[in-house]
């Protein structure tokens, strides 16, 4: 069971719900990790939190970062990560939460994550709750990197008016051991449990968080996104509930569509390579696929392919040691792990695969996809909005169109969804 970072208010709902591109462009905004971009003050927690310490959101500690002091403040910080200001109205103050939450085997453990405040007069202000895509060096996270591909869009949404929630994810930003990546069920802890850190420290800011929850999130973020989306529904917090949820260009079908279409190649260039190598490593930490990296990994890679994943090593670290593409990296039976899974791995994958397919959203959903997508195949898009019509849930896609960000369609969807739903989300209020 969860528990509430501040004490809830009653839990009766009011209304029912049913249930050739740079390195830094591959592989879902594989970035080059680095120090952040801000030097923070710490505030100190809460009595509150200091006596709820074995809550999960508990906070623990937040960090002013920076702030944005204008909209034009804001756009000039947004077009140097690429993206465009026209939904921007506010400046914005940005701040990093570390908080209480658990890892995938339920153990109590820490994240953290960036919160963005608009400097508006209003009090009450509705969250946007935004999962980042893919990164291997901790830095890749939002409360990490300033003006970069994964804190933008929380500064979009909190310069439109709402609060940005962002979760860096476990093993991740500031928290410890490895990013257990692709783990549904520790992203979907990690995200509510960050909503329930912003809730606590929002009134330290003289505002207060509305009850519905706007949730995106882009490539790895997108499943992210439905889990969170899913715990929200099954009412598995007492305040917070799912107001509209709007994945871009994730790996719905991560299993079934995914891993044979990087199988195939048609995961374009080393991202391939790349995919399959930080899957069976994750997946390997948490479910026990292989006893030794020679059984899946080539000869010239199985010694420091595990190494790569540390949490320490670079985008430009990890591209260098790994090959140009599947056939390089895997041994037969490497291929026959991915491609025809079976045992801890298949187990692994149904929950993985389950994002669309296990649970009706009662909340509008919007699909967002771009049509040549060279990483997340549009298949997925396919499989989850037939998935979720068969469940009777009429989720429209929209595809973004030719939007290439660093020669890439698919961190181009990223940028050219945000205005979109930063939008949609608007349109809903």
């Amino acid at each position: 069971m969860t528990v509430s970072a501040t004490p809830p208010p009653p839990t009766a709902r009011p209304r029912s719900r049913r249930l050739r591109a740079p390195l830094a462009a591959l592989c879902c905004a594989l970035l080059l990790g680095g120090p952040a971009a801000a030097a923070a003050v710490a505030a100190p927690p809460s009595a509150h939190a200091q006596g709820r310490h074995q809550g999960r959101g508990t906070l623990v500690s937040a960090e002013k970062l920076y702030t944005l002091a204008t909209p034009e403040d804001v756009a000039a910080e947004l077009a140097a990560a690429g993206f465009a200001g026209d939904t921007v109205r506010h400046g914005v103050v940005a701040y990093r939460l570390v908080y209480r939450t658990v890892d995938p085997h339920g153990r109590p453990t820490t994240a953290s994550g960036l919160f963005v405040l608009p400097l508006t007069g209003e009090r009450r202000l509705r969250a946007v709750s935004f999962a980042h895509g893919t990164g291997s060096h901790k830095d890749d996270s939002p409360s990490m990197r300033r003006a970069t591909f994964v804190s933008a869009p929380v500064v979009a949404h909190a310069a439109a008016g709402s609060t940005g929630v962002a979760p860096d994810y476990l093993g991740m930003g500031k928290g410890p051991g490895p990013h257990p990546w692709m783990d549904i069920g520790s992203e979907t802890t990690a995200s509510l449990d960050m909503l329930r850190a912003a809730r606590a420290f929002a009134p330290r800011t003289g505002h207060a968080l509305e009850r519905d929850v706007m949730v995106t999130g882009f490539s790895q973020g997108a499943s992210a996104a439905l889990g969170l989306g899913r715990a929200l529904e099954a009412g598995e917090d007492r305040w917070f509930r799912l107001g509209a949820l709007a994945p871009v260009s994730g790996a719905y079908d991560f299993g079934g569509t995914e891993l044979p279409a990087l199988l195939r190649g048609d995961v374009k260039g080393k991202s391939g390579a790349v995919y399959a190598a930080y899957t069976l490593v994750a997946f390997n930490r948490l479910h026990h696929i292989y006893d030794s990296p020679r059984e899946v990994f080539d000869d010239d890679y199985a010694d420091h392919v595990e190494e790569l994943f540390d949490g320490a090593h670079t985008g430009e670290q990890l591209m260098r040691g790994i090959p140009g593409d599947v056939d390089e990296l895997l041994t037969d039976r490497g291929r026959e792990v991915l491609g025809h899974p079976a045992g801890a791995m298949a187990d692994a994958l149904r929950t993985t695969d389950a994002v669309c397919t296990d649970w009706v959203p009662d909340a509008p959903v919007r699909l967002y996809m771009a049509a040549g997508d060279e990483q997340a195949v549009t298949a997925n898009t396919e499989h989850c909005r037939a998935a979720l019509r068969g469940n009777g849930v009429d989720a429209p896609v929209v595809d973004l169109g030719a939007v290439d960000h660093q020669e890439s369609r698919h961190l181009g969807s990223n940028v050219a969804a945000t205005s979109a739903i930063v939008r949609w989300f608007g349109d809903l209020r």
